[in-house]
């Protein structure tokens, strides 16, 4: 156990729990306790950055969905940073289909637990992080990807599609001032077109327009040679329903939004839609 390694006079471990769920975060805080380390928590993800930077835990156990900050930019951020990047960080997540530990670990996290958690494995995980030796090189090999990674996303060119002209503004005012260059269209048609004529590096597009709707669209998108790689993002209003959620996703999109939103939380989830799309190797020409 922790406590038998540890030596006397010895500072306990600090372990910093990214978790929004009440339950799974009460759990491991309560286990780590048990076993002698010092646990900190957060309940989304940019309170947990903040705290990282602050505490500088010896490790870090992140979700990937989060509220505020997905996991993938809370990891993005802690590599970029000469203060953190040094810590090792670890998801605990239920993604567990094919590929996503591959896909998790190449975005920079250093290790990869499944929930739901076994007790005496979690304990076991953690003491191997934190006493292995490689976890310093680890973490340095993830911050150069992260730091490769970085400029795609900044420099992305992202298609927005919105007949309310406050929506448009919104999305430009927003989107520039972060390094992205925006087209904007009124309509499903028009941006169909601009898309043929210049692939974007993303579609934002809203469902209910005059001329049409964002299902029909993306169909359209998705059947295109040239544009089907694309990643397409629904930013809607909040009187969708969850079937339209459900529908628009098992079309092909990214990402469902619901406005209203954050400038922060829009910045950070088209970050990590670039990000993914990077690493699973598409591009936006098809090959």
């Amino acid at each position: 156990m922790h406590r038998e390694l540890r030596r006397r006079n010895e500072p306990m471990k600090k372990i910093l729990v990214i978790e929004d769920e009440p339950e799974m975060r009460r759990n491991l805080t309560t286990v780590l306790r048990l076993e002698d380390f010092q646990p900190l928590s957060a309940e989304n993800g940019r309170v947990g950055l903040n705290l990282a930077r602050k505490e500088k835990p010896d490790l870090i156990l992140c979700d990937i969905h989060l509220p505020k900050m997905d996991g993938y930019e809370v990891v993005r951020r802690l590599k970029s940073d000469p203060r953190c990047c040094s810590i090792p960080t670890v998801v605990v997540t239920a993604l567990a289909m094919v590929g996503d530990r591959d896909r998790i670990l190449r975005a920079g996290f250093d290790g990869y637990l499944a929930k739901p958690i076994n007790p005496e494995t979690f304990v076991q995980e953690i003491n191997e992080s934190l006493v292995s030796n490689r976890a310093p090189l680890l973490c340095r090999h993830a911050a150069q990807k992260s730091e490769v990674l970085q400029p795609f996303p900044k420099a992305a060119k992202i298609l927005v599609v919105d007949n309310v002209p406050a929506n448009l503004e919104f999305a430009c005012a927003t989107l520039k001032p972060s390094g992205y260059e925006v087209i904007t269209s009124s309509g499903p048609r028009e941006a169909l077109e601009k898309a043929k004529q210049d692939p974007p590096d993303m579609i934002i597009s809203d469902l209910c327009m005059s001329e049409g709707n964002g299902y029909d669209f993306i169909r359209a998108v998705k059947i295109d040679a040239r544009l089907t790689r694309i990643p397409f993002v629904f930013l809607t209003s909040s009187m969708c329903e969850d079937e339209d959620r459900a529908r628009g996703l098992a079309l092909g999109a990214a990402r469902f939004l619901i406005r209203p939103i954050e400038p922060q939380q829009l910045l950070s989830e088209i970050e990590s839609c670039l990000i993914e799309d990077a690493l699973s190797g598409t591009t936006t020409d098809g090959s």
